[in-house]
């Protein structure tokens, strides 16, 4: 699948993000949208509490120095084909989708005027975000229902379309925290042209032109089954196990990067101190065959150094 690329960003994150300290992940998201001089739309779509909760990240992104923060909700179709709510958003530079229920995302804007809008802004070039059930709906494939702490079995989880933001892949969200793995694994056994992505709390996938950076405290898990050499889903009745063979399963903390179109993580290179550490410098040029040999031929020319000076100092000493 030939994914596109539009000029916007993706600012995806596992739910649980801190809300309170640092509140890196969504200072990270503000200063993406313009900093202070942003103009963020919270879309409430998602939650039974569109008040409260966009009350709340209002007072979050105000706090983290966003300069306007406007609230849309989205709670019956016609909202969705509303003037000013539409107005507002083409105003935007910055746009965040809460948590709550996914399925009311795709229910209640699905196809609509503002599901049109919103995919002309980001690609023009808009910051679209969201946590939890905001994120979960971001790809093509979107998780309706499924449970956690189990192993593979046909039938433990549902999907259904997404929004189509991320192409090529399927977004799980409180990945780690809630023992997801097993859902994801049965998911890509369903659909294994999509990438399984599974994002802790408190961690997001920054998304550009089809590559993404891993941000936050915890880890991104990308499963791929399109290398499959066999599954036994076909033969499968409800609640079965499912057996894969040669999935790919990838782990990305902090600083690490992922190529969709590729489907492979990007390796560099990094400092014995940055190992660990929130966000890791990319530092060297990739290894070819002529940097290799130049790096030969040095350290050659070092331990040929190191033996004569050896040397030297047995023979002053008498050994």
């Amino acid at each position: 699948m030939k994914l596109s690329k539009p000029k916007g960003i993706l600012f995806i994150i596992g739910g649980g993000e801190d809300k309170e300290g640092d509140c890196t992940i969504l200072k990270e998201f503000v200063r993406l949208a313009g900093g202070a001089s942003s103009r963020l739309v919270v879309m409430t779509a998602a939650t039974k509490l569109p008040e409260e909760v966009g009350a709340e990240y209002r007072t979050i992104f105000k706090r983290l120095g966003a300069g306007r923060v406007s609230l849309v909700d989205v709670s019956t179709r016609q909202d969705a084909t509303n003037p000013k709510s539409l107005a507002t958003l083409e105003e935007a530079t910055g746009i965040f989708f809460t948590g709550g229920d996914q399925l009311h995302v795709t229910a209640l804007i699905g196809g609509s005027a503002m599901d049109e809008l919103l995919h002309e802004l980001y690609k023009k070039g808009i910051v679209i975000g969201g946590t939890s059930a905001g994120a979960a709906m971001m790809a093509n494939s979107m998780f309706i229902r499924g449970t956690g702490e189990e192993n593979p079995r046909l039938g433990n989880m549902q999907l259904g379309p997404g929004v189509e933001f991320l192409l090529g892949g399927m977004i799980d969200t409180h990945f780690s925290q809630r023992g997801r793995h097993g859902r994801l694994l049965s998911a890509v056994a369903h659909y294994p042209h999509d990438l399984g992505i599974g994002i802790d709390e408190n961690t997001a996938l920054v998304v550009r032109d089809g590559v993404f950076e891993v941000i936050g405290a915890g880890a991104v898990t990308v499963i791929d089954a399109g290398d499959l050499t066999y599954t036994n889903v076909p033969d499968l009745k409800e609640d079965e196990g499912l057996a894969l063979y040669n999935v790919k399963l990838h782990v990305l903390p902090a600083g690490h990067r992922f190529d969709m179109s590729a489907r492979s993580p990007i390796i560099e290179q990094h400092t014995r101190k940055e190992i660990g550490t929130t966000r890791a410098r990319r530092i060297s040029k990739p290894r070819t065959r002529t940097n290799t040999k130049k790096s030969a031929k040095q350290t050659a020319r070092q331990s040929s150094k190191r033996s004569v000076k050896k040397n030297a100092r047995a023979a002053a000493s008498g050994d």
